[in-house]
């Protein structure tokens, strides 16, 4: 894309005095890696792509199913059984064809991790499960990497951005994942359709953030309650 084209889609962003023309070539050269494509990775992944980010990555080795469809807006029925990667792939695709969308139809495991990972920036994950949080997170402290979490239960969210320039990880806050028999889960408890598109949003902000290199949360762990409207910021 020639400057001209590259000013003229991105130009409301650029007028931003903290993005500007030098902000947003750091977007554009950015390597941003996708766990998941559920509801919190599909708005992560759709304004990543439409702000600009070059290179993304998405792991997810799922397949789209007719109960995703209230909250994983990049799905269709007419996509119930394929693959998300593949399905996500092609609606970005669709949205900005300037981006390079890397594709990993497989489960994230401690034999892959290290691999996958170290060929990005920002790591993001939208996971559903303690066990690849956790190993995404360890992964992302030994190879340096900021992670930007999140996670959805009924009305509430939570997100956080650990180990960028030095800041505490997900083990510092907690020590270890609890038992997965006492841990809710949207298949169980479920979510409101829009949770995901409010939360997922917001970690695509502080994802731009740290690409930009502006300031994000900083041992900070903040839950919103969208029922109520009420944010909890929990310093560690």
């Amino acid at each position: 894309m020639n400057a001209i084209d590259t000013f003229l889609r991105y130009s409301r962003q650029m007028m931003v005095t903290e993005i500007g023309e030098g902000g947003q070539q750091k977007i554009i050269n950015a390597k941003v890696l996708v766990i998941g494509a559920g509801g919190l990775g599909c708005p992560v992944l759709q304004y990543l792509s439409t702000s600009g980010v070059g290179t993304i990555g998405i792991v997810d080795f799922d397949i789209i199913e007719l109960h995703n469809l209230h909250r994983q807006i990049l799905y269709t029925e007419n996509e119930v059984g394929k693959s998300k990667v593949l399905a996500a792939k092609n609606v970005l695709q669709r949205l900005n064809p300037h981006a390079t969308i890397h594709v990993l139809e497989e489960k994230l495991t401690a034999n892959n991790a290290m691999q996958i990972l170290q060929n990005f920036d920002v790591i993001v994950d939208g996971s559903d499960n303690f066990t690849t949080r956790y190993l995404v997170n360890d992964t992302c402290v030994l190879l340096g990497k900021p992670l930007v979490y999140g996670s959805i239960l009924n009305f509430e969210g939570q997100i956080a951005v650990f180990n960028l320039n030095g800041s505490k990880n997900l083990r510092d806050l907690f020590p270890e994942p609890p038992n997965p028999e006492d841990v809710p889960n949207c298949n169980l408890n479920g979510v409101i359709g829009t949770l995901p598109g409010i939360i997922g949003t917001m970690m695509a902000q502080e994802t731009l953030k740290v690409i930009l290199g502006l300031p994000t949360l900083q041992n900070e762990f903040l839950m919103y309650n969208t029922l109520h409207w009420t944010f909890t910021k929990l310093k560690y």
